[in-house]
């Protein structure tokens, strides 16, 4: 098998994780596998670089910062092939401009456009185990650019897609993708396998073990995901298509975010174009939207309600407030102690009832769903803050998620 092994910050901390590593990689090049392996930067490391930079400058040059933090993945990188040459294999470290990373100019946030993986391909025939240092390409001018948060992940996953690896797996603290977060639901399993679209749903959500970046490329891709602990031999998920699924469960997780505001428009002027007119210039704020609700008050006038990241609340004001001077919006308000918990899972595709269960238990718990989404594989309800790990314990138990 062709295997892309990604292990992140904790898991190449010190110099005891990276020879721990070194050992994993060694294993699987032993079983007969061909490796290629994209690591991050040592656990704490970018932070480092980050204070270091901010010593001299509080606005430092963003492509002055890429130069910086690609640094940390290159040592990575480096120490690992030091140390599996050590151990009697071949080996080769690799930045991302050498193993063929080809990104747009933006930097500190760069996307990959391509990748051209001759190199890597002619190092694999003579039976080299490959390290990339992750989270770093180049892009048309031969600058170096940094991909951002969840940049290695991204790394691995392009590079599974560009080599044809039959597996792509991402080394991280957790044992896997569980049906809810252990530490509100202790009952809560792990998933032996998950589609690419639960997951997107999932990682969007609030699940913290992937970011759906790399999803979305895994899916675009086709690539087999794979997420597990560097920690331990225990079988990591499976993150796949629908169609290797054997038996879809009706639902596979419930996600809490916390990471919240709802806002209240009232007295909206009843005119065409407004709403519209308040979305596109939240938009161009970048303020990512999520939950609406549109009402008509007996006044002839409109209510809307919607809710945005916590992040994003500050920069929503300031549009709104535009509007509110204007005279277009009467009156407005907002509530951080929110958020939002989500029923996920295909199998609401073909069986009916689902939403419904989910009202029937929150009706139970006697807790008031203040707004509601919902997609073919989601239901999302946007509730008090207060009553968040209640929501999620008893979902969790009226779906038999333990199972």
């Amino acid at each position: 098998m062709l295997i892309v092994q990604k292990f992140g910050g904790t898991s190449v901390g010190n110099l005891d994780r990276i020879a721990n590593v070194a050992k994993r990689v060694s294993e699987s090049k032993k079983a007969g596998n061909d490796v290629v392996v994209v690591v991050s930067a040592m656990s704490g490391e970018t932070n480092k670089l980050v204070g270091y930079a901010e010593h001299f400058s509080s606005n430092p040059s963003k492509a002055e910062m890429d130069m910086l933090l690609s640094s940390g993945e290159r040592v990575t990188a480096s120490l690992l092939s030091i140390a599996l040459n050590e151990m009697g294999h071949s080996s080769v470290a690799m930045t991302g401009r050498k193993a063929g990373i080809i990104t747009d100019t933006s930097h500190t946030k760069a996307r990959i456009k391509k990748i051209n993986p001759e190199l890597m391909n002619s190092e694999i025939k003579d039976g080299k185990i490959i390290v990339v240092a992750g989270f770093q390409g180049v892009n048309s001018q031969g600058d170096i650019t940094t991909l951002g948060r969840g940049g290695s992940d991204l790394s691995a996953v392009a590079i599974a897609g560009a080599i044809g690896a039959d597996l792509c797996e991402i080394y991280t603290d957790v044992s896997g993708i569980y049906t809810t977060d252990p530490r509100i639901e202790p009952k809560a399993k792990k998933l032996n396998n998950i589609s690419y679209d639960e997951m997107l749903e999932l990682a969007s959500l609030g699940a913290k073990v992937l970011q759906n970046r790399s999803v979305e490329m895994a899916k675009k891709l086709n690539v087999n995901l794979v997420t597990r602990t560097s920690f331990s031999y225990e079988e990591g998920t499976l993150i796949t298509k629908e169609e290797n699924i054997m038996e879809a469960p009706l639902v596979s997780g419930i996600a809490l975010d916390k990471n919240q505001a709802r806002i209240s428009l009232m007295g909206v002027k009843d005119k065409p174009g407004i709403a519209s007119d308040i979305f596109n210039k939240l938009a161009k704020a970048e303020v990512n939207i999520d939950v609406i609700i549109q009402n008509t008050a007996h006044d002839g006038t409109t209510n809307i309600d919607f809710t945005v990241p916590v992040s994003d609340l500050s920069e929503a004001k300031l549009v709104v407030d535009l509007f509110v001077e204007n005279g277009d919006i009467k009156d407005d308000s907002y509530n951080e102690k929110i958020c939002k918990v989500s029923v996920v899972g295909v199998g609401m595709k073909s069986h009916a009832g689902v939403a419904a269960r989910a009202f029937s238990t929150m009706a139970e718990e006697n807790i008031n769903i203040n707004m509601i989404s919902t997609s073919e594989i989601k239901v999302s309800m946007v509730i008090d803050e207060k009553y968040a790990e209640l929501a999620v314990r008893s979902l969790h138990n009226a779906y038999e998620l333990d199972k």
